[in-house]
């Protein structure tokens, strides 16, 4: 990612610009920790539980 910075007079960066698709990955990301933050509380449940939810839904074949 070919990163740029923008300084003051006195050399402090004080903005930068990056690449559309260095954006695009830093929002994606965003969005996922908030996704992690909203679920931080809700109850835990083993794989092999997930796995027999999923089939019961009908989302996983037998």
């Amino acid at each position: 990612m070919s990163t740029q910075f923008f300084t003051d007079d006195l050399g402090n960066k004080v903005a930068v610009v990056i690449p559309i698709k260095g954006h695009d990955e830093l929002m994606e990301d965003a969005v996922d920790f908030a996704a992690v933050a909203e679920r931080r509380d809700e109850e835990q449940i083993s794989l092999a539980e997930l796995k027999s939810q999923l089939i019961a839904d009908g989302l996983l074949p037998h």
